[in-house]
């Protein structure tokens, strides 16, 4: 990011305090199933990560222009477009997320909730020691930290193809302003 250019705010707060905060819970929920003595937290962190996941869906919603879902989730045609546009090397930076970034946030968001979901489901006296359960909430766990890992990789990706920090940004809530060819929607 240029000195001589002032940055554009992109992320608000909330959302980038809802975002940190998503990574807080699932990183101690994961570390509470390591037997270091924290097994008492991955409940909480649990309950944690579905309430921050219930305030991202409301902010999605009714939140500011880039915080919004209807800003950054794209149809079908528009998702392929960009993955061949980034086939070829030619793909446009995006001020908020790019087509495939709106849907990575979604398959996160989703994962998280069904994995609240079924961890709070083995809590009842209906469901508790269903193996079928169990096994579906591990099974849920590794998804999302593929996808975590899917999502770094895109993160350090897209900031080295576009010459921008996006880490730095979602802390700072600040980007680069838009340039030729960028896409500002």
């Amino acid at each position: 990011m240029s000195s001589l250019v002032a940055p554009i705010k992109v992320w608000d707060r909330l959302v980038r305090l809802l975002h940190w905060a998503l990574v807080a819970s699932v990183v101690m929920a994961w570390i509470s199933t390591l037997g270091l003595g924290l097994v008492k937290a991955h409940e909480p962190a649990g309950y944690i990560a579905l309430g921050v996941v219930a305030l991202r869906i409301i902010w999605g919603f009714s939140g500011s222009r880039y915080a919004r879902f209807s800003q950054f989730v794209r149809g079908k045609r528009e998702v392929l477009h960009y993955a061949g546009q980034l086939q070829a090397g030619n793909e446009p930076r995006y001020i908020g997320h790019n087509p495939l970034g709106g849907w990575m946030v979604l398959l996160l968001l989703s994962l998280v909730v069904s994995l609240g979901l079924t961890g709070w489901l083995y809590t009842t006296d209906y469901f508790w020691g269903m193996a079928w359960l169990d096994t579906l909430h591990h099974a849920l766990a590794w998804a999302l930290l593929a996808l975590i890992a899917l999502h770094l990789a895109g993160v350090v990706f897209t900031s080295q193809r576009h010459r921008e920090n996006l880490v730095t940004a979602m802390f700072s809530g600040r980007k680069a302003p838009p340039g030729t060819g960028d896409t500002i929607t």
